[in-house]
């Protein structure tokens, strides 16, 4: 009874692997859906840290909504945006160095932070330093990441050499 509990289990097992997988696949990078809308920033704005600024108090802010909200701080008007389900429109970022494969709308990347990100790896200048080793980085997460498990990694052999892996 028991080899007739394992072998129907392996049948099922293998019905399961046969069908064919309906899950939506989302876009590979630099293809994006061609009905978003393309949306080409210099490199200033796209580098911009506080693009909002508040007419009262001169502080700036990355997103359009966090000054709505500080706004009432200054018992100003102020008005979140609401999105309808209708309104939902797909952005897609090219960019701005004109040589890039990226700056072509049919290669363009999906978010804001996205391009961001790929303007300073690939165009921007590297600012971030690791204190332990020689590397550089352009932008900070990437020098974060590296730095959690930078000297971490060393096996060193009898002759001296240390190697990462």
């Amino acid at each position: 009874m028991a080899e007739m509990d394992i072998s129907s289990g392996s049948n099922a097992e293998n019905q399961a692997s046969d069908e064919p997988a309906t899950k939506k696949r989302r876009n590979q990078p630099g293809m994006p859906d061609p009905d978003a809308e393309v949306i080409a920033l210099s490199p200033k704005a796209l580098l911009a840290t506080n693009r909002f600024v508040c007419e009262i108090c001169n502080k700036g802010f990355q997103r359009e909504q966090n000054l709505q909200l500080h706004r009432r701080g200054h018992n100003l008007p102020w008005k979140l945006k609401q999105r309808t389900d209708n309104e939902v429109r797909k952005r897609v970022y090219v960019c701005p160095e004109i040589s890039c494969i990226h700056h072509d709308p049919a290669r363009a990347l999906g978010d804001l932070t996205g391009i961001k990100k790929h303007f300073c790896r690939k165009h921007g200048e590297k600012k971030y330093k690791c204190e332990r080793c020689t590397k550089i980085y352009a932008v900070q997460s990437d020098w974060k990441a590296h730095m959690k498990i930078c000297g971490s990694r060393e096996y060193r052999c009898d002759c001296g050499t240390l190697f990462a892996r």
